[in-house]
């Protein structure tokens, strides 16, 4: 039996495995390798890695986790989870199965990208998602904002830090009111409620958006804000409890309603940056081990 088994093994993951594994914890961290950031080149907002390639990223936390050897990394994805009256069992996709004390489940979100077509070429270069993540790089360049509604509203509006140089492409009706629409006008931000039919550009820089009806409009970037949804299904199926947002709740250290079970990292917040999910990693793992102390002491 393990004594903590982490499902996912982003920012949130590792750091969870490293301070366990230097609390001397029997560690099972499982990564299926499908990263949220997988896209991009550069992960921002992360003090001493500012714009570090997410791949190199993971690589050298991974590295690390090799000082300990009560912490054994597995290139698999875990499938089912059920409880138990003391622990869980997990269930890998090669059909093996593991039994642990404690479960901490770090599997992130999942982006719903626009289906556009050729967005997978410009995606991670110059079509983003997060103004906070990409923002700076595309500073003052014409941008295009993909969304509609308040969502649509919203990013549009925060975008305005970045660039003055702003369009709005609903991709259909725009679901704003008059009021909403006022507000983008006194920032000379026009609305483009026409059907996108493609994406074009070079080398992964968008270059132009071409409407249905023959149209088009320069831009150099596209950020859009278009939903996600959970990386895992596992927390749902385990009975935890969710935000009005669709977010994992959680108290403090990353605790859910399920005892024994912990949610850290993009999961459980709106605030999603690497760093901040490196922070709740370390936190859940610190309580996971001094509830491990109470059993045991």
């Amino acid at each position: 039996m393990f004594d903590v088994i982490i499902i996912g093994a982003g920012p949130a993951g590792l750091s969870g495995a490293l301070v366990l594994g230097r609390c001397r914890r029997r560690v099972l961290l499982c990564d299926a390798g499908r990263p949220r950031n997988a896209a991009s080149h550069g992960l921002h907002n992360y003090l001493t890695r500012d714009g570090i390639d997410p791949a190199e990223f993971l690589h050298l936390g991974r590295e690390e986790l090799k000082s300990y050897e009560t912490v054994k990394l597995l290139k698999i994805e875990v499938t089912d989870a059920r409880r138990l009256e003391h622990g869980f069992e997990v269930t890998l996709s090669n059909g093996e199965r593991a039994v642990t004390r404690k479960l901490l489940i770090a599997t992130g979100v999942v982006d719903e990208i626009p289906k556009l077509k050729g967005i997978d070429s410009f995606y991670g270069r110059s079509v983003f998602h997060c103004p906070y993540c990409d923002g700076w790089e595309m500073r003052d360049q014409p941008l295009a904002v993909y969304g509609k509604g308040e969502n649509g509203l919203g990013l549009t509006l925060e975008l305005i830090l970045w660039s003055r140089d702003l369009v709005l492409c609903t991709d259909g009706p725009s679901e704003l009111s008059a009021e909403d629409l006022a507000r983008l006008a006194q920032h000379n931000v026009p609305v483009y409620e026409q059907r996108i039919l493609r994406l074009e550009g070079n080398d992964g820089v968008l270059d132009q958006i071409i409407f249905v009806n023959g149209e088009a409009t320069q831009r150099r970037g596209m950020f859009f804000s278009t939903g996600q949804r959970q990386g895992s299904e596992l927390p749902k199926k385990l009975g935890c409890e969710f935000t009005d947002e669709g977010c994992v709740a959680t108290g403090a250290y990353e605790v859910t309603n399920v005892p024994g079970l912990y949610v850290a990292g993009d999961a459980s917040r709106l605030v999603q940056f690497v760093i901040v999910a490196a922070s709740e990693g370390a936190q859940a793992a610190v309580a996971i081990n001094k509830e491990l102390m109470k059993e045991d002491l």
